[in-house]
């Protein structure tokens, strides 16, 4: 089983995926603070890995489909977060965090 805590941001929202393959499937589990990410996580419930990590859409919901309808934010953390557990559970990639770093500072004259 794979795992991926996200902290998304600003928002202060958590999300916990845990993804683990059954019968060539990656079957998800997804809680949410967030009410976009809940409504996405009853929709989403297991992917085909292949198709997921590839950006080729085929039978079954994908990530960034189903996110499109229920999260309005296009910088949201969360569907990736979710993409990178399903490489895990999968043994299509290993464990390892991702980090975003953003800072803001004044134009120099």
């Amino acid at each position: 089983m794979a795992r991926a805590e996200i902290v998304a941001g600003i928002c202060g929202f958590k999300t916990v995926v845990e993804a683990h393959m059954q019968d060539g499937r990656c079957v998800l589990a997804i809680d949410s603070d967030c009410e976009a990410i809940q409504r996405l996580a009853v929709e989403l419930t297991e992917v085909k890995p292949l198709q997921e990590i590839g950006f080729k859409r085929g039978e079954g919901p994908s990530v960034f489909a189903v996110a499109s309808e229920h999260c309005r934010h296009a910088a949201c953390p969360v569907p990736v977060g979710i993409i990178k557990a399903i490489e895990v559970a999968a043994d299509l990639a290993l464990p390892a965090d991702v980090v975003i770093r953003l800072s803001k500072s004044e134009p120099k004259d």
